[in-house]
């Protein structure tokens, strides 16, 4: 079972499943919004679903959660994206973080980071108060997170280095989250955190092969995503073209 899970589930193959499934529902969730869809020269606003879109396929925030009780968008809420600039700028950023995090940790153990530290920075955005939140960069903190917490464990020459890397990338985000609008610092200091403990707590491959366990967490985690996301697109398209 390990053999062909693993054949299956390769580092290549779970990028462009993280990278496409994100894409299809940014370009899901535009169809969605119709005329209330934004546009403009803004970039930070450019080719923007309509906020009650994505409440609707499951934006997180006190606003969705306290008046529909909408927690599994802790996990949706990861998947869903404001604008083309808002996407591009995430997925670039997954291409580059994504890939280092499933050497150390491995695929399946990847995954799982990003989707419970994901989980953990929406949880302290709704703590914190904000209304209406979305976006990967919450799973993205957290993969940054377990990084840190690599380099940090294993020392070395190798892990000081990627520790280094991940500090310069943190500082980047501090910096980022207090001079632009809208960003969610809840959610990537949440993300961080979240990300740091299931490191700790999944452990890498220098301290453990990944196993049986970390690939039935991983696939259960992938299943539940997957109902949570395609329950709105598939109640969408029957409310758009019926």
């Amino acid at each position: 079972m390990n053999f062909l899970m693993s054949y299956a589930v390769t580092p290549s193959r779970m990028l462009k499943a993280v990278l496409y499934t994100n894409a299809a529902l940014f370009i899901i969730s535009l169809v969605f919004s119709g005329k209330s869809m934004h546009t403009g020269f803004n970039p930070f606003h450019a080719l923007s679903p309509a906020m009650d879109v994505l409440v609707f396929m499951g934006a997180s925030g006190r606003l969705p959660i306290e008046k529909y009780q909408a927690w599994e968008s802790l996990i949706t809420a990861n998947w869903l994206h404001g604008s083309l600039l808002h996407i591009v700028f995430n997925m670039l950023a997954l291409k580059t973080v994504a890939p280092l995090v499933m050497a150390e940790y491995g695929v399946f153990r990847m995954f799982t980071i990003y989707t419970i530290s994901g989980a953990a920075g929406f949880l302290l955005s709704f703590m914190g108060h904000v209304p209406v939140t979305i976006g990967a960069s919450a799973g993205l903190c957290g993969l940054i997170g377990a990084l840190l917490y690599f380099g940090r464990s294993r020392g070395g020459p190798w892990g000081q280095r990627v520790y280094q890397q991940t500090s310069g990338w943190i500082i980047s985000l501090a910096v980022i989250g207090f001079l632009l609008p809208n960003i969610n610092n809840w959610g990537h200091g949440g993300g961080l955190l979240g990300g740091m403990a299931m490191g700790w707590i999944l452990g890498y491959n220098d301290k453990r092969a990944e196993g049986s366990i970390d690939q039935i967490l991983a696939v259960c985690l992938m299943g539940i995503t997957g109902l949570l996301l395609a329950r709105p697109v598939i109640q969408g398209f029957l409310l758009v073209f019926t």
